[in-house]
C-alpha cells in the first residue's frame, strides 16, 4: 500500500546551473548530495531531487511530470525570476483556490510556483 511519495526527480544536464536555480534563486537547501549527480532536497510533504544520471531522460517542460512549490509571495518570487532572465511558460494567474505560475528551470524543466489564497490556507 503506499504510504507517500518517496521523491520528486528532474533530469538535469548541468548540475551546477540547475543547482543555483533551485538553491540560489528559489532557496532550497540540500540535504544529501551523491557525487553531485544525485541532490536532494527535503521538504515538506516529499523530497524534491535533481540528477545527471538519468539516461534517457531529457529535461522537459512540455513532457513529463512537474513539480510544484507553495511560496509565500508569489508576485515577488516571479518578479526576482524575470529580473535574472528565467522564462515563464505561464504567467501569473489565479484560481477560486490559488494563485500559481510556470517557470522554465535553466535545464529546460517546468516548475510550477504556487501560493494558496489566504482563506484556504
Amino acid at each position: 500500500m503506499i504510504k507517500a511519495v518517496a521523491f520528486t526527480v528532474y533530469p538535469v544536464h548541468n548540475m551546477t546551473r540547475a543547482r543555483q536555480f533551485y538553491e540560489e534563486d528559489l532557496g532550497l537547501v540540500p540535504t544529501m548530495d551523491f557525487e553531485n549527480a544525485w541532490v536532494e532536497y527535503d521538504l515538506p510533504g516529499g523530497t524534491f531531487a535533481l540528477s545527471t544520471m538519468l539516461d534517457g531522460v531529457e529535461p522537459s517542460s512540455s513532457a513529463g511530470g512537474c513539480i510544484a512549490f507553495e511560496v509565500d509571495d508569489l508576485d515577488r518570487v516571479v518578479n526576482a525570476l524575470k529580473t535574472k532572465g528565467y522564462l515563464f511558460r505561464t504567467e501569473p494567474f489565479s484560481t477560486p483556490v490559488c494563485r500559481m505560475a510556470v517557470v522554465k528551470d535553466p535545464e529546460g524543466n517546468q516548475v510550477t510556483l504556487h501560493r494558496v489564497h489566504e482563506h484556504r490556507a
